[in-house]
């Protein structure tokens, strides 16, 4: 278990695929090619998760070290340039993502 106190924010975007077969796995492809490693690139990145339903609805939860990290890499920059492209791929997303500060997380790891 780990309590964050308040610095850890989290961006998330809803997003739709347009459900034709393989749509999903194409852009969630896109992204761990395209998109993740230009997120290790940023300042203050922390991970990121993709959820997702059989219909094709999903959500990308983004986790940042501060605020001012998470802002700084959606405004500008070839994070914010790489997740422009995907859209078409994504289909209907919120018309903006979502920030919050995490409260708290667990994340229990196997030893190795």
């Amino acid at each position: 278990m780990i309590r964050v106190g308040g610095t850890v924010h989290a961006t998330v975007l809803n997003f739709a695929v347009d459900f034709r077969g393989e749509a999903f796995d194409t852009a969630q492809t896109a992204f761990e090619r395209a998109v993740v490693p230009e997120m290790r690139k940023q300042n203050g990145y922390e991970g990121c998760y993709v959820l997702r339903t059989p219909k094709g609805g999903g959500m990308l939860v983004m986790l940042w070290e501060d605020r001012d990290s998470a802002l700084a890499a959606e405004r500008s920059g070839p994070f914010a340039e790489q997740m422009q492209a995907l859209i078409p791929l994504l289909g209907k997303t919120t018309a903006d993502a979502q920030r919050y500060d995490v409260a708290f997380a667990d994340h229990p790891f196997a030893p190795d």
